[in-house]
């Protein structure tokens, strides 16, 4: 065998053992793995998706309380900064998308007709700051630059930790995540259908509620505690009513936000996981117009809203599965789309809109370099905002299942790099949506989906 021919068996025999062969559990996030040099199973089942370790670190304000958290004690070039983005081809499908009957006529009409696209894409770039200013000082930055280019502050906060020397009074201040019953910040399906979830976001066809979702990371002050394992747990939130949109875009209302859960362990099984949360908040019905154009910030007519629900993370070792219920309400003026200004009546045979919806989330944790996830959601209206056969302003005839919803998700992760300055995912995805009633020319039912390979790295 020649000598060209032995280096390429060389370098082949490495690469697939790099891939293949190297079963070695990653180590975590690069900017605490460097900080800490802790392996990626100390915190994540599958990154980023945490263990009870990681979600002890995370309550204590990314520290783990020893003489290297305060950043006096860090080597001078340490810089607490990751960078994640996710490369990928993908395809999204549309059964009813509508479209002018003459294509560029805009006086034809319109017409449904089905829709696919694919092609390579990117994800939008985070670039992740944190750790802590000194002890018991944590802090977070997410600037996040969308794939159509527009910049955002994802996160941005400040939190003072360990109050009066105790893990159960926390404060923090500026833009975060809410502390809901399980992340969308952290959790493993990343697709245009598949990368939220329905529940958290859900609105009713007919309603203007401005509310975008407990998932919304938002503006506010959240006081928080936990025991000394994170077992016990609980959260208290004040926010501005503007969904986490920086201006003051809406009212100078205010929501609120609380969350308990206690954990507790089956012997054999694991650490299991029971809580419950409240969303409380107000939007506005209306706004003071300026040549006939809303003007940010005078929202006028608030009127509330709420999201409820309890929850169950169950595990059995390798395998876990979430459970999440929720019930919604929003007042009928919020749900008719009716300006709440004494002059506007509500339409009759009015009432406020009300559903429930829950999902099921499960993960298979086959080896620390590989994990299989699928989800399954469902929201159902249990009482729509106007009485059934009515024909709301975009001309959709209310139904008594109009807006329902149901979502799956099929993907895992493989893990063939984590090191502790940066890791890599390998991530196929195939995610389905169906609401019902919801063809804006038919009125029947639409259904989306979305499918993507992606290698998702953070460096």
């Amino acid at each position: 065998m020649n000598t060209r021919m032995k280096g390429v068996l060389v370098a082949a025999g490495m690469l697939i053992s790099l891939f293949v062969v190297d079963q070695r559990p990653g180590l975590c996030i690069p900017a605490f793995a460097r900080k800490y040099g802790l392996r990626c199973s100390a915190c994540h089942e599958a990154w980023p998706k945490l263990n009870n370790f990681g979600q002890v670190f995370k309550d204590n304000g990314y520290q783990l309380n020893n003489e290297r958290d305060a950043p006096v004690w860090h080597d001078p070039a340490y810089w607490p900064a990751s960078v994640r983005i996710t490369p990928q081809w993908r395809m999204e499908t549309n059964n009813r998308f509508a479209v002018d009957k003459v294509p560029g006529d805009a006086t034809s009409g319109l017409t449904e007709t089905k829709v696919n696209t694919s092609g390579f894409d990117v994800s939008g770039l985070d670039l992740w700051f944190a750790g802590t200013l000194a002890r018991n000082i944590s802090f977070q930055v997410l600037p996040s630059l969308d794939s159509d280019g527009t910049f955002s502050f994802e996160s941005a906060w400040v939190r003072f930790d360990n109050l009066a020397h105790s893990e159960w009074l926390n404060f923090k201040f500026g833009k975060f995540e809410l502390d809901t019953p399980v992340s969308e910040k952290r959790f493993l399906t990343l697709t245009e259908n598949g990368g939220f979830y329905q529940l958290y976001h859900y609105t009713p066809t007919s309603d203007i509620n401005s509310f975008a979702g407990v998932g919304e990371n938002q503006l506010g002050a959240e006081i928080s505690g936990h025991s000394r394992n994170s077992y016990t747990r609980y959260a208290f939130s004040v926010l501005s009513s503007n969904s986490g949109q920086p201006g003051l875009p809406t009212s100078r209302t205010y929501d609120y936000y609380a969350h308990f859960s206690q954990g507790f362990v089956v012997s054999g099984l694991g650490l299991q996981r029971v809580g419950a949360y409240l969303y409380q908040g107000q939007s506005p019905t209306y706004y003071l117009t300026a040549d006939g154009e809303p003007i940010p910030g005078t929202g006028r007519g608030n009127k509330s809203f709420y999201r409820a629900g309890g929850y169950g993370i169950w595990y059995i070792r390798d395998f876990d599965i979430s459970t999440v219920f929720m019930h919604g309400q929003d007042n009928a003026f919020l749900g008719t789309g009716t300006p709440f200004n004494q002059t506007t009546p509500l339409p009759d045979g009015a009432q406020s809109p009300t559903w429930n919806g829950g999902f099921f989330e499960a993960h298979y944790t086959l080896t620390p370099q590989f994990i299989g996830v699928a989800r399954y959601e469902a929201i159902r209206m249990s009482r729509q905002a106007l009485p059934t056969g009515t024909m709301l302003d975009n001309e959709t005839l209310l139904t008594k299942d109009l807006g329902n919803t149901d979502a799956w998700v099929l993907g895992f992760r493989w893990y063939p790099i984590m090191t502790s300055r940066g890791g890599l995912a390998l991530h196929p995805e195939y995610a389905n949506v169906l609401t019902r009633r919801t063809g804006q020319v038919s009125g029947l039912n639409v259904r989306t989906s979305s499918f993507m390979i992606g290698l998702d790295f953070a460096f």
